[in-house]
């Protein structure tokens, strides 16, 4: 979704408003509608015609209590609008779709895999494949947000146990699953075909991957898994070979989700602008900040759904046990009362309250690996080179759900000669 500043000319009309469409995300940002939102209707029911509605709370409190009150708030049933009115088929199976206190089970031990002292042990080599992973950019112009399509593996490749020669596979399946509906990852004639192609290539890589782990166990994600106790069941036991399997598709596809799309839509942002990376290149501090203000600038997650539990009231509205609400974190990261001119791009913003990991027990168990490739890929791109400019326009993601960039061509301005 493009990115725009204010002030935004033309005025928002909720009758007119319809945050389910994919295409909308294409055609405009939608940032404009959800500061309409914030100030005339923080918490509005999404009519469909023929399709189950749901509520849209766009302030930054009220989408912190939905994500972080798993009690009123569940996750359960579905944590995206795709789920609206049908459910999850995967419900009560996977780290996203399981409520505390049985989503510890998968949570915790996870965890201990992706642990801290883990992360430290693994990030020379993480570094070294984000080198080598950069390198097609001295060339001159290169597609940044193809080439990042590759980012998140470096890591759930490297946690997951992942041979690379899946990765390239594994990250155009992923986004076919996350955008079905985009012409750039069709698989199939329609949607419903290429989500179906999609999920059949990357279980039979799990399948084998499982099996391969239940064979030769180590201290990777997957070994952790298959040693994971199903909770639901009420015993203790393993969990099923299918729900280790869905596990596995959850932590891609969550991987798949921020990573990429942060890293692309920042260095969009520095392309407009350059004054900041002479500051980035002499300053580690610097960094740090642009990956922070990154992830909320971009929030590569437009919405987080769940479903309420009980009659509750949220900004002067009562929503019924069983609505459906939709958490617009992206609308969160601009809220006026939370952030100071949040239509700057500011690297010295603190403190940074932004959502773009979520939030309570759902807080992406992933945001420290995404934080810290995502600081190495800055600091590798400044230490390179003088800087990028675009060469063609943008091509932004057809989804409801992913703030992606499909394409971004751009050359790099020459080699940094002041770190050679």
């Amino acid at each position: 979704m493009e990115l725009t500043l204010p002030p935004f000319d033309m005025p928002v009309e909720l009758a007119d408003v319809d945050l389910y469409d994919p295409q909308t995300y294409v055609l405009a940002d939608q940032h404009p509608t959800w500061r309409t939102m914030r100030a005339k209707a923080p918490v509005w029911w999404q009519e469909r015609t023929d399709a189950t509605g749901f509520w849209c709370v766009t302030r930054h409190a009220d989408c912190e209590k939905v994500v972080k009150d798993y009690r009123t708030f569940s996750s359960e049933e579905g944590t995206i609008l795709a789920s609206v009115g049908v459910g999850d088929t995967a419900g009560g199976q996977t780290i996203t779709l399981t409520d505390p206190p049985e989503h510890a089970a998968i949570r915790v031990p996870s965890m201990r895999a992706l642990g801290h002292a883990v992360v430290q042990d693994r990030t020379p080599i993480i570094q070294a494949r984000i080198t080598e992973l950069v390198k097609p950019c001295d060339d001159g112009e290169v597609d940044f947000a193809r080439l990042m399509r590759r980012l998140p593996m470096v890591l759930a490749g490297e946690f997951m146990g992942i041979p690379p020669e899946h990765w390239d596979d594994i990250a155009l399946w992923a986004a076919a699953c996350v955008a079905p509906d985009d012409p750039a990852y069709a698989l199939g004639a329609n949607p419903a075909q290429t989500l179906r192609l999609a999920h059949h290539q990357l279980f039979a890589v799990f399948r084998d991957l499982v099996r391969h782990r239940r064979a030769h166990p180590g201290k990777d994600l997957v070994s952790v898994l298959i040693e994971s106790i199903d909770a639901m069941s009420g015993r203790d036991k393993p969990l099923g070979e299918w729900q280790v399997l869905l596990n596995c598709y959850s932590f891609i596809l969550g991987a798949n989700t921020t990573t990429p799309n942060v890293a692309s839509h920042t260095l969009l942002a520095l392309t407009q602008r350059p004054e900041l990376w002479p500051r980035l290149r002499d300053d580690r501090g610097a960094v740090e900040g642009l990956v922070e203000e990154g992830v909320r600038w971009s929030s590569p997650t437009h919405h987080l759904v769940r479903r309420a539990t009980a009659d509750v009231e949220l900004g002067g509205v009562t929503i019924r046990a069983g609505d459906w609400v939709a958490a617009w974190v992206a609308s969160a990261n601009r809220d006026e009362a939370v952030f100071d001119d949040p239509y700057t791009f500011d690297i010295d913003r603190r403190p940074n309250r932004h959502l773009g990991f979520g939030g309570g027990p759902h807080y992406c168990i992933g945001a420290p690996m995404s934080r810290l490739a995502l600081t190495l890929l800055f600091e590798e791109l400044v230490r390179r080179y003088a800087g990028f400019e675009l060469t063609g326009p943008p091509t932004h993601l057809r989804s409801n759900w992913i703030n992606g960039l499909v394409s971004l061509p751009v050359r790099q301005l020459g080699g940094n000669t002041a770190c050679r």
